[in-house]
């Protein structure tokens, strides 16, 4: 039986499928471990590109994305597309950024809006991840 951190058991509920796109993949992978731990089932991608293909592929419940990957504003470009497919638009963006801290800073459109469910600056806390993916999922969970 797999058992979430809280105790509940995982496998008599649905799992909410979460995709998490970020170039680094320390924090692919310490954001993976975190989420499973919580009961959700997570894939990765490593580029905007390649999360679009993934999205297309297997529609995910809510997409972690980071800004900054293949290019400085790549996750924007990200969620723009996404806003542009039908089959997409309505999928959570939770965006995960380092990009107020870096020499990109200047670079990020404060004058256009940006269609994301919430916003988390990195170094991301465990605690800030989950409540935050929780908040934003489309339906209710029991995780």
């Amino acid at each position: 039986m797999l058992e979430t951190a809280n105790g509940e058991d995982a496998s008599e509920r649905e799992m909410a499928k979460v995709l998490v796109a970020d170039d680094d993949p320390d924090f692919v992978e310490i954001t993976r471990m975190i989420l499973e731990l919580h009961g959700f089932q997570v894939s990765s991608a490593m580029s905007g590109q390649d999360a679009l293909a993934q999205m297309r592929q297997e529609k995910p419940d809510l997409v972690v994305l980071d800004v900054m990957m293949s290019y400085v504003l790549d996750g924007l470009e990200v969620t723009r597309e996404m806003l542009a497919d039908a089959e997409l638009r309505d999928i959570p963006v939770v965006m995960v950024s380092s990009i107020a801290d870096s020499p990109y800073a200047d670079m990020f459109p404060t004058d256009q809006p940006v269609s994301v469910s919430a916003w988390i600056s990195k170094p991301v806390q465990p605690d800030t991840l989950v409540s935050t993916v929780r908040r934003c999922l489309p339906r209710p969970t029991s995780n």
